[in-house]
This record gives C-alpha cells, structure tokens and sequence, in this order.
C-alpha cells in the first residue's frame, strides 16, 4: 500500500501547501477551512452533532489527514502518527467517517484510504484507483465537465426517485507504474 503514483511526491506525507489540494472552483474556501483553527472546529461541530466528543486523538488524526494530498492507509497514517494505537486509529477513523469528518475510499487491495470530507476541505474531486497496486491518486475535472456529471446524476436521480447528496467518480484501472 501506499505506492506513490507518477507525478506525485514519493513520500506518502508529503504536506500539501495550503490551498494546493484546489485547482480552480473553491479555492478560498479551502485556504479557509485548511487553518488549523477552522479546520478543527467545523470538526468537532460535526462530531457534537453526531453525538461525539473531538478527542486529542481524533484531533491527531485530521490534523495529519489534513497535511496530505491523496487518500492514505491506515497504516501510512500510523507511519506518521507513530505513537498512536492501531485499535485507537480503526476506531476513531470509525467515528470521524460516522460524523462525516472523512471519507473512506475502496480500491480493489485489502487497504481502505481515508481523507478529510470535501465539506471540510472545498475539494471536490475523484480519484483514479489502480486494482494493481492499490495506489489511489486525486483528481480533478475541468469546471465544464463538472457541471455535465452534475446534470447527469441530477437526471439519473430525478428518474430513478434517488436523492442524492454528492456524486464522485472513480477510474479503476493500471496507474502508470503498474501499466
């Protein structure tokens, strides 16, 4: 797990500079929830809504969600955090995607990914994940092809009798490495 993808930094936490995660649409919204300060109080808001306390290991947890730039395991997290329980980390990632705090991302390895939610963030974005490596890389779409998948998934919902709150689009296949 953890397989860096070709124009991604090698290290697997590599901070991102702040507002770097948003091309384009949302970049100031994402300058202002990515400050330390923002970023943690709409989670523990999400978290007291949710019925939940912000613990200093929920806390650790976003802060390092929030210093990457690609979903990342369970295990790269632990890397970083090194003196966090591994019990402690499933159960509060447990607890953080409850609450809407992060996301888990599937890929077709034995590893889920997780990141920070894009309400949190103002990234809205996909992911290419590739069923060889497991490696999961963001990405995002030009604003004209954004507002497309949106129609799309409006219709297919209003057709189908779906309410949907977001969409996201994963490509599963080869990365360049693995190609």
């Amino acid at each position: 797990d953890g397989v860096p993808l070709p124009g991604v930094d090698s290290h697997p936490f590599s901070p991102a500079p702040v507002g770097s995660r948003v091309p384009g649409v949302g970049d100031e919204v994402s300058r202002r929830v990515h400050r330390t300060g923002e970023l943690h109080a709409a989670a523990a808001e999400l978290l007291r809504d949710a019925g939940q306390r912000y613990t200093a290991g929920r806390r650790r947890l976003v802060e390092a969600l929030g210093s990457v730039d690609r979903p990342v395991t369970i295990a790269e997290l632990l890397h970083r955090e090194d003196d966090l329980a591994q019990s402690s980390a499933y159960r509060n990632l447990g607890v953080l995607e409850a609450a809407e705090v992060v996301h888990r991302v599937v890929s077709d390895d034995e590893f889920a990914r997780y990141e920070l939610a894009e309400d949190l963030t103002g990234h809205h974005h996909h992911h290419l994940i590739c069923t060889t490596c497991g490696a999961v890389e963001d990405f995002t779409v030009p604003p004209d092809l954004e507002a497309d998948l949106a129609a799309v998934s409006d219709r297919v919902a209003h057709e189908t009798g779906f309410v949907a709150r977001r969409h996201r689009l994963d490509l599963v296949g080869s990365c360049g490495t693995c190609r």
